[in-house]
């Protein structure tokens, strides 16, 4: 007689990648819950991912703060958290599901309130068949981490079991350098191991930053020009067309390369550069992203391979807008930037000799998000004086926000008698392409860490390695005096034109 094998949900089988992942019993806790975060972003994705039905039956939301709100307070919060950032269709009998498991417990984070709220989970655990399987969403600042973390330990809700499984969520930032980024590591993870810690950066969550890896590596295509013999340099942007508003206190201090080049940048350089993965297991590509940082540097002088600077006021379109030191909030005679660029170089094989450009800034002409791998010369082209004379070099570019799509420009002939090259664009657009609308990045980070598909999440050896490759930067700026300064409205101080200059390239204009 045999014996029977196991019943496996095929809607739950990893090995088919084409069926949709539902995750299995379990629960979130957020810490933060009335938050901008948590309001604008984390509820409606919770409430999107229960519309698409990939939530299990008793998946249940505990939101833990400070307010004195029953159950029917905090659910009217969240009804009018989704109501206003859902991206899917409301509707009543999904929100009246959701609603059985949604809960509040009043607490700080260093008194009694996590007595309150373990006993609740095992309430939850018996009520609703969550498994004892728990989330812990940290939409708080890193100074609250130690607290949370050990009180979760301190009332036995942080350890994993042979039946169950609890995991910890951290925004960003890690850390302002790699000191802290590590003193911050050993804070979590002395709570909780590192298998059981997803770090969110949204970037990763975006389908166009997937794309990346299949756009190399299901393409022969690509793949065999992605390297130093063909690739003349490379470019990544990511530009907003907004000053600092409200966020003028938060972001004195911080400034733009530790806001967005430590983490979404250095992430989208080592997606771009990275060697190809035994498999898309999270641990074949966290190594090979890991390989890529430890081999990036800053390029040397810093004098002449970095720029930044700060908006002063100016036209924003049809608008005209204050500079950053009339910001409410900020102080006059801070040198924070709200522009930073920076050369690097990443010392391996494949990209000797191919300088990576990153900038990013507040107040610049657009707002847009992209890789653009720009290509060598032809070695020999035959053809006479002048008809190529405006034919520029040729490019990938791999646009993330927001018109997500691949561009290729190409020389082609122009229509005529004679023989004239010029530049033209071939473009392909997600929304053209695919009828299917794109998760948004919040939705498809926490079904992963519901799932523990952790490929899109850094390692905390990502984060020190990231800190490692800014810190040299920051460290000259600091001593570099004021930042230099630009219009709202323009692409940046003059100071990151000429660093491409120095190379004889020029910024790419989205």
């Amino acid at each position: 007689m045999t014996t029977p094998q196991a019943w496996v949900n095929p809607l739950r089988d990893k090995t088919d990648k084409r069926l949709p992942r539902i995750a299995g019993p379990s629960g979130m806790v957020i810490f933060g819950v009335t938050g901008d975060l948590a309001r604008k972003k984390l509820l409606p994705a919770i409430y999107d991912l229960a519309n698409r039905g990939v939530l299990p039956a008793g998946f249940t939301l505990v939101g833990y703060g400070r307010r004195d709100w029953d159950k029917q307070q905090f659910c009217d919060y969240v009804h009018e958290a989704v109501v206003a950032g859902a991206r899917t269709e409301f509707r009543e009998h999904v929100w009246q599901h959701l609603i059985k498991g949604i809960e509040f417990v009043s607490g700080a984070f260093d008194d009694a309130g996590f007595d309150r709220l373990s006993q609740r989970l095992i309430d939850i655990d018996s009520e609703r068949g969550t498994g004892g399987n728990w989330a812990y969403y940290l939409s708080v600042p890193p100074d609250y981490f130690s607290d949370i973390c050990h009180q979760l330990e301190r009332v036995g809700m942080a350890d994993s079991r042979q039946d169950a499984w609890r995991r910890v969520i951290i925004e960003k930032p890690f850390g302002h350098d790699q000191e802290s980024a590590r003193k911050l590591n050993e804070i979590v993870n002395a709570v909780f191991p590192e298998e059981s810690v997803f770090r969110i950066d949204h970037y990763l969550g975006k389908e166009t930053v997937q794309n990346i890896l299949a756009l190399r590596f299901s393409n022969q295509l690509f793949e065999p020009l992605w390297n130093a013999r063909y690739i003349d340099h490379v470019q990544i942007t990511m530009a907003e067309d907004i000053g600092l508003g409200g966020r003028a206190g938060y972001y004195d201090g911080i400034g733009a390369a530790r806001d967005v080049i430590q983490n979404h940048l250095l992430q989208l350089l080592a997606l771009v550069a990275m060697e190809e993965p035994v498999s898309f297991e999270p641990h074949e590509l966290q190594v090979e992203k890991i390989k890529v940082l430890r081999a990036t540097t800053a390029q040397f002088p810093l004098s002449k391979t970095t720029a930044r600077g700060q908006y002063t006021a100016g036209w924003q379109g049809s608008e005209r807008v204050r500079g950053l030191r009339e910001e409410d909030g900020f102080d006059p005679n801070s040198t924070t930037e709200t522009y930073a660029a920076c050369t690097l170089e990443i010392n391996s094989r494949r990209w000797a000799g191919v300088p990576f450009y990153l900038r990013t800034g507040k107040r610049l002409g657009r707002r847009v998000t992209e890789i653009a791998l720009v290509f060598k010369d032809a070695p020999h082209q035959p053809f006479g004086a002048g008809q190529t004379a405006v034919l520029g070099k040729n490019a990938v570019v791999i646009r993330i926000q927001p018109d997500e799509g691949v561009l290729m420009r190409f020389g082609s002939k122009v229509p005529g008698s004679t023989m004239e090259v010029r530049d033209v664009n071939m473009d392909f657009s997600y929304s053209e392409a695919f009828t299917e609308e794109s998760p948004e990045a919040y939705e498809r980070l926490i079904l992963d860490a519901l799932l523990d598909e952790s490929s899109l999440f850094p390692t905390n050896d990502e984060v020190e390695l990231s800190w490692a490759i800014l810190d040299p930067i920051l460290e000259y700026w600091a001593g570099a005096g004021e930042p230099d300064s630009y219009p709202s409205g323009s692409w940046g101080p003059e100071s990151a034109d000429r660093m491409l200059r120095r190379n004889g390239h020029t910024w790419r204009r989205p």
